[in-house]
């Protein structure tokens, strides 16, 4: 096929003002089911429940992903650029587009809890029988192995990868933006269009010319204030423990042969551990929370409980725990046990350094991921690890803040508060 569209598509968008579609295989992916599935998944998880405007999804997502490395590919072929391979320009923009094609309802806190990997079931659905694989063989036979090999960070050509995933990547720069827009805070801006342009294919990589710096020290300052101030904040994360524990909760029902009153097929295969792409695809946000509505009125009144706290966000408090060292928590278990309470639902200790999203770290390889660093060229081709020349990025560079969250329900927790030890009473504000 090969072919452009007779008529150039256009989507509205509130944060890239328009998404432009020429190629007739970008069209036909975006309305294939598997990428419309996708309007049903939010981009943020549970982060609605802590910023209402937090409704967005990864469709929108990933058309932005699409557009911003549609957008460096213009700029390279445009300029001609020598390092930038333009045959490698189809696999690029349907690795972007198709990159959380794979995502599954509140997806974090669902692989967790059930050991799935959002980038291994989006590559399941571009090579299996779906019409994502049809519309990409029909393109061309070897695409699917190819895109799928980007997902993978395995492709044969490391610049492509670096599009998609990369420490300044295409992916990184729209949610930053989108999920700032969102959310209605103004950490997540700068100024995108200055970092397209500085942009460079060198020695197969991307780095980023020197005259761009302080563009590129905006942006990862506001990938720092993002983490910290959203992705990070305490609220969102006693949402996602609740969610996690209704998880757990079903899960361990299910494995003691409990026999649930409500149980969609797909979410029956995910505690079995038989889902396959069909009945991944089928799950959706949707879906579970039809699951957490009719899990209220379960006769297990943990469950029961849990989802009435997610469903009408009657969340876990959390203090920050000052000391986690010694007997502290472990005691904290045992007078939850003496208060009736089940610890492993009704008390969590966390802390947001788990979570996928990262600050910028100057290594190479972060905990077994490969995600190079960003460089930057000068006027005399020489190449330097951008925290090298910036004061501003060497300050925030690996800054993990360390602090540690106790998260209970004080609605339970406090009628018993005479049982419970002095200290334990006023480390909880009680």
């Amino acid at each position: 096929m090969r072919s452009a569209l007779t008529e150039e598509k256009v989507f509205k968008d509130p944060v890239h003002h328009s998404v432009f579609v020429r190629d007739q295989v970008i069209w036909r992916l975006i309305n294939t089911p598997e990428f419309q599935r996708l309007r049903r998944i939010r981009q943020l998880g549970t982060s609605y429940l802590t910023f209402h405007g937090a409704e967005h999804s990864r469709f929108s997502h990933s058309l932005g992903v699409y557009d911003i490395t549609r957008r460096i590919i213009s700029q390279f072929e445009r300029n001609d650029y020598r390092d930038w391979p333009k045959e490698e320009r189809l696999v690029g923009l349907c690795a972007a587009l198709l990159h959380d094609v794979g995502h599954g309802p509140f997806s974090h806190s669902l692989e967790q809890i059930f050991a799935t990997d959002h980038e291994a079931w989006t590559c399941e659905i571009i090579l299996g029988d779906t019409a994502v694989n049809r519309v990409l063989r029909e393109e061309d036979g070897q695409l699917p192995q190819r895109v799928a090999s980007v997902i993978r960070k395995t492709y044969e050509k490391p610049i492509v990868v670096s599009l998609v995933t990369s420490q300044m990547d295409a992916d990184r720069m729209d949610y930053l933006l989108r999920d700032s827009y969102f959310t209605g805070v103004h950490y997540g801006a700068f100024d995108l269009d200055r970092i397209l342009r500085v942009l460079r294919p060198y020695q197969g990589t991307i780095v980023v010319k020197e005259s761009g710096m302080h563009a590129v020290e905006a942006y990862l300052m506001s990938r720092y204030q993002m983490y910290w101030q959203v992705y990070f904040h305490p609220v969102t994360r006693s949402s996602e423990i609740v969610l996690r524990t209704i998880f757990l909760r079903a899960r361990t029902l299910h494995e003691s042969g409990y026999r649930f009153d409500f149980l969609l097929p797909p979410l029956r295969q995910l505690f079995d551990k038989t889902l396959t792409v069909g009945g991944y695809l089928e799950l959706d946000e949707a879906m579970v929370q039809t699951a957490f509505g009719q899990w209220v009125h379960e006769r297990d009144p943990i469950l029961s409980d849990l989802c009435r706290r997610f469903l009408h966000r009657n969340l876990f408090k959390y203090i920050i725990a000052e000391d986690t060292s010694g007997s502290w928590i472990d005691d904290l278990r045992e007078e939850w046990q003496r208060i009736g309470l089940d610890p492993a639902y009704y008390l969590a200790l966390d802390t947001p350094t788990d979570l996928p999203y990262d600050i910028y770290k100057p290594e190479t390889n972060q905990g077994g991921l490969d995600k190079p660093p960003i460089l930057v060229l000068d006027d005399r081709d020489r190449l330097t690890e951008i925290s090298a020349k910036s004061e501003i990025i060497r300050s925030i560079a690996g800054v993990q803040r360390g602090k540690f969250y106790v998260y209970y329900p004080d609605d339970l927790v406090r009628p018993h508060a005479d049982k419970l030890a002095s200290e334990t009473r006023e480390r909880l504000y009680i």
